[in-house]
């Protein structure tokens, strides 16, 4: 009998991982796109040179920044007209390679969801057209930059709907803009949509499978940067890609982990990131994000709230911004904080250190905590979780917003 309740208390708890913020939604899984630019075979195949190409697949970023620095500048153009889309997307490639073999990969690209991103003056350092696309656009002068800043977003961004203003400033591309603008001169920020983003609300946005697929992405991209002999980046992760961010934490060469809306990192405390960066947190008290279970079970969830004092991380005030997509909006407590961490000169106060609240992540180990439950119905009187203190069900967590980019 224990044994059958336990299972129903992982049903449970799995399932309101997925229906606690808005019920079932249903939506198309994703196939995370992985793998090399496209256009690899014809590079790999090519001797223009002489000689081979570095394999898009299996060299390393430093790899990749040595061969194109023994090039003359005459063999570089070379290759990135005869391969735009490889170049384009090659991280440890010169970025002012990188800008034009994209401008020239968007002029020859006639999808009309990308038609705003071929605009004159766009500093688009990555741009993939497959599936439902991926992009990366610098703010700012990043060769020049003192400080730079990568933002990795979450759920239901993609290239074609980089450029959506119906969200203002929780769209990637109005986040960075209003970052770099904030963190003043000296600064660079590059919107990041390199991985393929969960879709609604549903198992994809539940589990770690995209953002496994999304952190190898992320640290192979800002290992591109460290390669092309830019400075280490502040990473800023917002919802679902703080999930990335929290997967990738060991192996990003970053100096500042920020994440904000976050439905957890998959890693009970800011030790288990295995990350020298310094973490931030931030959710402000309107943000949907706080009705999300904090439970890591059976591959659903994504563990502890960064924000909780037990975490770890270093708070990040947001109680003047309003809702999931308000962290960046101008005049914000969170913005300015958030800019000062971008420029390096934010206040570095000690991790909070009030006692944590008596309710903890519950993952697959914590199950015997709950033998004694006899049916799903007494967890209202043996389990005082915080999570489902204000639900008189598992399902019945406030309504909140289906989709992250739903005003889209």
């Amino acid at each position: 009998m224990r044994r059958y309740a336990r299972t129903l208390v992982a049903f449970a708890l799995a399932t309101s991982v997925v229906t606690g913020t808005a019920g079932w939604v249903s939506t198309d899984a994703q196939q995370a796109l992985t793998g090399p630019p496209p256009g690899s075979a014809q590079w790999r195949a090519d001797r223009v040179l002489g000689t081979g190409l570095p394999d898009p697949e299996r060299a390393t970023p430093a790899e990749v920044a040595s061969f194109f620095a023994g090039l003359t500048a005459e063999e570089q153009q070379l290759l990135l007209v005869r391969h735009p889309s490889v170049v384009g997307n090659l991280d440890g490639a010169p970025l002012e390679l990188r800008y034009r073999a994209n401008a020239l990969a968007l002029a020859a690209e006639d999808d009309p969801r990308y038609r705003s991103l071929a605009a004159p003056g766009r500093r688009i350092l990555a741009f993939d057209p497959r599936g439902r696309g991926q992009v990366a656009e610098v703010f700012g002068d990043l060769r020049a930059a003192q400080r730079v800043s990568v933002l990795v977003p979450g759920s239901d961004n993609d290239a074609g709907t980089f450029d959506r203003k119906v969200v203002g400033h929780g769209a990637p591309a109005g986040m960075a803009r209003t970052l770099h603008t904030a963190a003043g001169p000296g600064t660079a920020v590059i919107a990041w949509v390199g991985y393929t983003t969960p879709v609604g609300v549903g198992l994809d946005a539940a589990t770690g499978t995209l953002a496994e697929a999304g952190a190898g992405r992320l640290t192979r991209f800002t290992e591109g940067l460290a390669a092309d002999g830019l400075p280490s980046p502040a990473v800023f992760c917002h919802s679902y890609g703080s999930v990335v961010c929290g997967l990738a934490a060991h192996r990003l060469p970053a100096t500042d982990l920020v994440v904000l809306g976050s439905p957890g990192m998959r890693a009970d405390d800011v030790d288990a990131l295995g990350t020298r960066a310094r973490v931030w947190a931030a959710k402000d008290p309107t943000d949907w994000i706080d009705d999300v279970p904090n439970v890591r079970f059976a591959g659903l969830g994504h563990g502890a709230d960064p924000t909780d004092p037990a975490f770890g991380a270093r708070r990040v005030p947001a109680d003047e911004a309003r809702g999931h997509a308000g962290y960046f909006e101008p005049g914000t407590d969170s913005l300015r904080t958030f800019a000062a961490i971008a420029r390096g000169d934010a206040a570095e106060p000690a991790p909070d250190a009030e006692t944590a609240p008596d309710t903890k992540t519950i993952t697959d180990t914590d199950a015997e905590t709950f033998a004694d439950v006899e049916t799903v119905a007494d967890m209202e009187t043996v389990a005082d979780v915080e999570t489902f203190a204000d639900a008189e069900t598992f399902a019945d967590a406030q309504a909140a917003p289906a989709l992250e980019g739903a005003a889209r």
